[in-house]
């Protein structure tokens, strides 16, 4: 079996995401949603849209977003669509709350590892195609937030992180900070969660990681650690376990002094598991071919 590619370039541009994109040799088609992170209030490490503008713009992509199980201000939908526009979301693009309004779209997980369902808004039935656009750093939980981040907390709704981050316990928002699952079942129910969005949009999906701003903090952090390493460049595949395992070892390999201290936050909440649970799934591989563009 073939190794899953990885194209890799150092420069950090808007016009490069795009360069990225078009390596992978695919074209997304009708209706694409744009998975993005809109950025907690009071984040600076974020990447704001005016970076995102050209990619989203090439595949004529709608902005897509969901709210948060955590207190802060994206945790409704009154407050998150105040934020979309307060960053400037809604000046550049079409932005969709996916679960702005209920129902939610539940999918079944029938062989999951941790969980047999996923909620996702509903308006996720609205797009035939996704591309992802992640900004790769820390995370308090998860140990660092890629492109399975994205497509299992990123793109669950509220009932739907609540049901990941207690692997299924409580659907309540609420409820679920004292209901947490043990944090090895936490990844496998990230990883049977991101599964569960890739199988649903079949071979409709593409993935850019971008590699900077690297706080051990993810986006959603009100209050976030400064960047503890220089930037890395930007990565992309088809393969979203691939791409997140390309990007854990340029930071392993990288001799920045900073590493110590992400990779401290990678290891203490045990991340890289999340792509053995990812790889055993099925919808994506460890192994890969790393392709410099540059």
């Amino acid at each position: 079996m073939s190794k899953s590619k990885v194209y890799f370039s150092k420069v950090i541009t808007p016009e490069r995401v795009v360069d990225m994109y078009k390596f992978l040799g695919i074209e997304l088609v009708d209706k694409v949603a744009v998975k993005v992170h809109s950025g907690e209030e009071g984040n600076q490490n974020y990447l704001h849209p005016e970076f995102m503008k050209n990619m989203v713009e090439y595949v004529n992509g709608t902005v897509v977003e969901c709210n948060t199980a955590y207190s802060g201000e994206r945790n409704s939908t009154e407050k998150h669509l105040h934020l979309l526009n307060s960053h400037e979301w809604t000046k550049y693009f079409n932005v969709d709350l996916l679960d702005a309004e209920g129902p939610d779209f539940e999918i079944e997980i029938p062989n999951g590892l941790a969980i047999h369902r996923n909620k996702l808004g509903k308006n996720i039935k609205n797009y035939s195609s996704l591309l992802v656009l992640s900004h790769f750093k820390g995370h308090p939980m998860g140990g660092f937030g890629g492109a399975l981040k994205q497509l299992s907390i990123g793109c669950a709704s509220t009932a739907g992180k609540s049901i990941i981050h207690s692997a299924d316990v409580t659907e309540n928002q609420k409820k679920v900070w004292s209901k947490l699952a043990e944090q090895d079942t936490f990844l496998m129910a990230m990883a049977d969660a991101a599964g569960s969005v890739v199988r649903y949009f079949k071979n409709n999906v593409a993935f850019i990681n971008m590699v900077c701003n690297l706080s051990v903090d993810c986006d959603c952090c009100a209050v976030a650690e400064d960047p503890c390493m220089k930037d890395i460049g930007i990565l992309s595949s088809t393969d979203p376990v691939a791409l997140d395992k390309a990007c854990i070892d340029l930071i392993h390999n990288s001799k920045d002094p900073g590493r110590e201290h992400f990779l401290e936050r990678v290891s203490s909440r045990h991340g890289e598991l999340i792509l053995d649970f990812a790889d055993k799934i099925g919808y994506g591989r460890k192994d890969y071919e790393l392709i410099d563009c540059d």
